[in-house]
């Protein structure tokens, strides 16, 4: 139940910027937090495994990113595709002064439009040097078709969130979902997540489902878990060499009455300015992605494949991305 998302289906490619692209503005004086004071939120439990699995893509895609000052990016995508209708998404980014580390500035606005008037957009903003909040919109045929609140509250060493989803007054409908994450010791996390569900779609009129995670840091790898009613998450995350990863993850569903356990790696060459990620499933799902910097020139290639042996499906992309 650690993968709850209470507003629906996540935004479509490109993903935007973080801000981490945030201008290089001098941090303030007061003293930083240790890295294991908070363990962070419960939505980046998985993190390190999941980073490392590639995002495979289908046909053609050009990407056009532009930095008009040291706060604001736009990018321009083509997308051509034989699964979904090929087009072009405009996206923008902006990264305001406040600063609050040297890799974080508030707010953040960012989002991506498509000729239709499909969008996405996000608004991340530090209300409190310990709360933040990040409320998520997605607008698809002129219909808010998602909304999300999120509010994280950071202590010395814990995380609270309060997540509000698709709430609807009117006709008495919406998904709420709170998470707790403790740092217990130096290397050991515990937490819990409470998701509640209510409607006239819902069996009985409303739902909740309670579901315990942990997550356990060693010196070059992490193994983290989520356990609950639904189901059993599980991943493993190893950095093997200083330019090897490693990331195997399990995911059962008690309704599905299904397990699926998917293996990936990630391996960087850096004399070559080439990436390499690669995933296998229990399905028999093969998948890879090669990314390549065209150095001095700011371009990058990007090849993706996805072969399905019992169903016979074979996928492939070839990306441009210049900036």
């Amino acid at each position: 139940m650690g993968n709850v998302q209470a507003s629906g289906p996540a935004p479509p490619a490109p993903p935007p910027p973080t801000a981490a692209a945030a201008a290089p503005l001098p941090p303030p004086a007061a003293p930083e937090k240790k890295e294991d004071d908070n363990p962070g939120p419960m939505e980046d439990l998985h993190k390190k495994c999941k980073d490392v699995f590639p995002v495979m893509f289908e046909g053609g895609k050009f990407m056009l990113n532009k930095g008009l000052s040291n706060h604001f990016q736009v990018s321009h995508t083509v997308n051509f595709s034989t699964i979904q209708p090929p087009g072009y998404r405009f996206g923008a980014t902006f990264v305001g002064t406040q600063q609050v580390s040297p890799s974080e500035a508030y707010p953040v606005m960012l989002g991506d439009i498509d000729p239709s008037g499909n969008l996405n957009a996000s608004i991340i903003h530090q209300l409190h040097p310990s709360v933040r909040a990040k409320f998520v919109a997605q607008i698809q045929q002129s219909k808010w078709q998602a909304t999300q609140l999120t509010l994280d509250w950071r202590g010395t060493n814990h995380t609270t969130s309060l997540t509000l989803g698709n709430v609807d007054l009117v006709n008495g409908s919406g998904v709420a979902v709170t998470h707790y994450l403790q740092q217990v010791t130096k290397r050991l996390a515990l937490g819990t997540e409470l998701a509640y569900q209510y409607g006239p779609q819902v069996p009985g009129g409303h739902i909740a489902v309670h579901s315990v995670a942990g997550r356990y840091t060693g010196d070059n790898f992490t193994a983290s878990g989520t356990l609950g009613g639904t189901g059993v998450h599980l991943c493993y995350y190893q950095k093997a060499t200083e330019h090897l990863q490693f990331g195997v993850e399990l995911e059962t569903s008690l309704r599905m009455q299904e397990s699926v356990a998917s293996m990936a790696y990630q391996l960087e060459i850096p004399k070559a300015n080439t990436v390499f990620r690669g995933t296998l499933d229990t399905n028999w799902t093969v998948g890879a992605v090669m990314e390549k910097k065209l150095m001095p020139l700011p371009f990058t290639l990007a090849l993706s494949a996805m072969l399905n042996h019992p169903k016979n499906q074979f996928r492939l992309g070839c990306g441009f991305i210049i900036g």
